[in-house]
């Protein structure tokens, strides 16, 4: 959701003084809004598959950190892993805005 404000803030900010002042097209506004849209999909889509992800693993490293407890180094990383998930999601929001 704050990717989406700032695509649209973007777009719409305060004119600078000694500028003309124009309007912007209603097709822009639309791409605007779309890509706002498509952003915070890409970020929401993205955290929901992490913290499932996350939950799956959590539920195993416990289970197996109660038989193996030498394991927890291993489990930590495994946890940590699904984070790469949220860091793509956000490499694409910040691709979608940045199109023209």
């Amino acid at each position: 959701m704050p990717l989406a404000t700032l695509a649209l803030a973007q777009d719409h900010g305060a004119a600078v003084p000694g500028e003309t002042t124009q309007q912007p097209a209603p097709f822009s506004q639309n791409i605007v809004i779309w890509k706002a849209l498509g952003a915070a999909l890409a970020i929401g889509f993205a955290a929901f598959a992490t913290a499932w992800a996350q939950s799956k693993i959590g539920a195993a490293a416990a289970g197996a950190m109660a038989e193996k407890p030498e394991v927890g180094g291993l489990m930590i990383v495994l946890e940590a892993l699904p984070e790469t998930i949220i860091i793509l999601g956000f490499v694409i929001a910040i691709m979608i805005i940045g199109m023209k």
